[in-house]
């Protein structure tokens, strides 16, 4: 991501350059230079997002498997538990 936000920084500082050395007025170049500033912050912002959006899928993807009643699938038989609180013979 680091790198992302260093080319951002480079073109918010190149082009407003590039365009006062092409004979651009001023306050063209530095509404551009904050155009693009309000632009690589965005889309840093977004960046970061979707970062942590997939982090949080890997994390849950990771974890055991639960039934409906919200216990963890131990076994293939539901972990030993009973609704009825009666034993398996009854």
């Amino acid at each position: 991501m680091s790198d992302v936000v260093r080319w951002g920084a480079f073109s918010c500082a190149l082009v407003p350059l590039v365009l006062i050395t092409s004979g651009a007025p001023w306050l063209g170049a530095a509404g551009t230079a904050a155009g693009l500033a309000a632009v690589t912050c965005a889309c840093r912002a977004l960046l970061r997002h979707s970062e942590r959006t997939a982090a949080r899928i890997r994390v849950r993807a990771l974890r055991r498997p639960r039934d409906r009643s919200g216990y963890s699938a131990l076994t293939a038989h539901g972990g030993g538990h009973y609704r009825e609180r009666r034993t398996p013979v009854d």
